[in-house]
């Protein structure tokens, strides 16, 4: 019952080159940097990673793919990486692209032992129909395009099946855990963390705080222990955000809490 690991590189050690990996958080906010950082030390290779995003070019998943230890990613968002742009354009990087709430909800079938559902998200359009490049070849030419789904009508109206995603691990990054893998999420890093840590055949969860079971308020646990593997204490959490946009009022001064695009990250 006793689920921890002394580190970061203790918990990653046995994950395979070629697995497919479930990693938490939503742009930076409330991704498991410590277990990015041993993958990356580790070497870990030709991972198929799930993800909202994939980081930046020097942060987050980022790290992994300019290292090129990622060899495809199924994700939404890949719009802040210039590496992944141009491994995915130059043949390098084979891409699923999945619109964002059929990526939560492919991930959260998988977590419930649903092996597809219907939903009426990019129905007839090249999601749905197919065609869209999902690896290049060096030259430029497309390999690879997306397959053609099945569609169904239903009280009058069109929905694409889509397929669940289970992984073979998942990373994700909690606030609070204790020793039998309890855990609690803090603000915006309540997103994909907690379906992800239910949709892999083994979940490895760091936590900001390591408490003794017991300590956490029964009705307050977001996801329980028995969906978590391994846990260990992070360290040294940068909290990055992707990007920071400061607006300027009409006298010409930057108002009071100017906006990030990604104010969240320091939350998770």
């Amino acid at each position: 019952m006793n689920k921890v690991f002394k580190s970061a590189l203790d918990a990653c050690r046995d994950i395979p080159d070629g697995a497919v990996l479930l990693a938490g958080g939503f742009g930076l906010c409330g991704i498991p940097e410590n277990c990015i950082a041993a993958l990356r030390q580790l070497g870990t290779k030709d991972l198929t990673v799930v993800s909202n995003n994939c980081g930046v070019d020097d942060f987050g998943l980022g790290i992994l793919l300019r290292n090129k230890q990622i060899r495809k990613m199924i994700s939404s968002y890949v719009g802040e990486n210039k590496e992944f742009e141009r491994q995915y354009l130059t043949g390098e990087l084979e891409v699923e692209l999945t619109p964002q709430g059929t990526l939560a909800e492919r991930i959260r079938a998988g977590g419930a032992g649903i092996p597809a559902f219907y939903t009426p998200t990019g129905v007839h359009t090249a999601i749905s129909e197919g065609g869209l490049p999902v690896l290049y070849n060096a030259d430029g030419s497309v390999k690879k395009y997306s397959e053609k789904k099945e569609i169904r009508s239903f009280n009058g109206r069109d929905y694409v099946l889509e397929p669940a995603i289970r992984g073979d691990y998942a990373i994700v990054k909690a606030w609070k855990g204790d020793r039998y893998g309890n855990l609690v999420f803090r603000k915006t890093a309540m997103n994909f963390n907690p379906m992800m840590a239910a949709a892999a055949k083994v979940t490895i969860a760091e936590v900001e705080e390591l408490v003794e079971v017991g300590e956490l308020d029964p009705d307050h646990i977001h996801t329980a222990g028995i969906f978590v593997h391994r846990i260990f204490r992070g360290e040294h959490y940068e909290k990055r955000i992707e990007r920071r946009t400061v607006r300027k009022s009409a006298e010409g001064a930057a108002p009071a809490g100017a906006g990030s695009e990604s104010g969240g990250a320091a939350k998770g």
